[in-house]
């Protein structure tokens, strides 16, 4: 076990409030779990070494207090600073049939209730979100009446100032034939630590539009998951965006528990420098006739590793399932690293299943063709790269999103070069 760990168990040890049936069996199961190396699959290719050397405290937020802002996207505003909800900012007026509840301000009878709901969708097996489990300091819980459609989005944002250890969790359900948008942002650059942990729950019939920006870089450590259970007829359109930091990782979980389900999960990360980021997908076919459409892309410059674990397991009672998972990689370097692995485990005999991975650089042909049309080497870098990624951001169901990213990628593109 690292002394990192030991730490942040000795924390958990002397804290006692609501959460603390959570804490106490997350706190066993971490007790008996090693601390990955290279020799554990989960972790082969992501180092915890920067994590080991974190020594951090309550950090200073000066120079990021407020939400990037985003013109057009009229949203419901939850911030958390370095950890802490900020419950003064939360004071606009919520619509019929939303509630969104800070845990440890709730009736006795809620919290009883949310001891039921929270840490039930995410699997025991992510290390860092039963290290989540025993260091977060309350839960909000956001929850959408039956059949009950909420137009204005949700947008939950993170800020973690230097030096600064944060721990954030957050549980959604969307009950029956109710929809709701949710957008997590994560910003913050400098030296720090945080974990970030959304569960949902989206009951029969529900749909959950979803995007998670995981945009911290530089010595930001980032480590989080988004986990999703789907019931009956129930609908998920996810985007992930991921940008490559000191340690970035993401694991992403969904869940099967109802028939006729689909989910459609797009996501994109590029990276320069010396950044890491890791995404870990896994997908549970466990009912029938439900469809999965996975598509991730990335863009790896420079010195930079990508690390992409993809697995879809059908169970053997899910006949009829519809799943395919695609990963496109384009490195930019000699020196870049991408380590791919998509996996189909099926045990069902009647399904639809594909998987593939690709590994290229940018096509020398097309550079030199627009080159000789007068574009400068360093636009059509741009121009080439920017149409790998474009596709994914079309199908963004917010186009206020879709346009507040693009210029964040044009320019990030601008700064990576072409050295292959």
């Amino acid at each position: 076990m690292s002394l990192w760990l030991e730490k942040a168990i000795a924390r958990a040890n002397s804290t006692s409030d609501w959460l603390s049936p959570i804490r106490e069996a997350s706190l066993t199961a971490l007790k008996e779990t090693s601390w990955p190396t290279r020799k554990t699959e989960a972790w082969k290719y992501t180092s915890l070494k920067s994590v080991e050397r974190a020594s951090l405290s309550t950090g200073d937020l000066s120079e990021q207090e407020t939400p990037e802002e985003i013109a057009g996207f009229e949203s419901l505003n939850l911030i958390f600073r370095n950890g802490k909800f900020d419950t003064e900012g939360m004071q606009q007026a919520l619509p019929e049939g939303l509630s969104i509840t800070y845990l440890s301000s709730a009736s006795d009878a809620l919290k009883q209730a949310s001891l039921n709901e929270v840490s039930q969708i995410k699997p025991e097996r992510h290390l860092f979100g039963l290290v989540n489990d025993v260091l977060v300091e309350d839960v909000i819980r956001i929850e959408v009446a039956e059949s009950v459609s909420i137009s204005q989005p949700i947008r939950i944002t993170s800020l973690i100032g230097l030096n600064s250890e944060s721990h954030t969790r957050v549980y959604v359900k969307l009950n029956k034939a109710s929809s709701l948008t949710v957008s997590e942002h994560y910003q913050g650059n400098a030296e720090s630590l945080n974990t970030g942990f959304v569960e949902y729950e989206i009951c029969a019939e529900a749909k959950l539009e979803h995007y998670r920006f995981a945009l911290q870089t530089d010595k930001a450590i980032s480590i989080g998951g988004c986990h999703f259970k789907l019931g009956e007829r129930a609908d998920l359109n996810s985007t992930l965006v991921g940008f490559g930091s000191d340690l970035s990782r993401v694991d992403t979980d969904i869940i099967y528990d109802g028939e006729f389900a689909n989910a459609k999960l797009n996501a994109f990360y590029l990276l320069d420098g010396k950044e890491l980021f890791d995404l870990h997908a896994t997908v549970e076919h466990a009912v029938p006739n439900c469809t999965t459409l996975e598509n991730v892309r990335g863009i790896v410059a420079d010195h930079a590793k990508a690390v992409f674990n993809g697995r879809i397991h059908i169970h053997r009672d899910a006949q009829k399932t519809l799943a395919e998972l695609n990963n496109r990689n384009l490195l930019l370097s000699d020196k870049a690293e991408i380590n791919t692995k998509p996996e189909l485990e099926i045990y069902a005999d009647d399904v639809r299943c594909a998987h593939g991975a690709t590994v290229a650089e940018i096509d020398k042909h097309a550079l030199y063709y627009l080159e000789s049309r007068g574009i400068s080497r360093s636009k059509a870098q741009v121009m080439l790269n920017f149409g790998f990624i474009n596709e994914l951001i079309d199908q963004m169901p917010n186009q206020v999103l879709a346009e507040w990213i693009r210029p964040q990628i044009r320019d990030r593109f601008a700064k990576m070069e072409v050295t292959r």
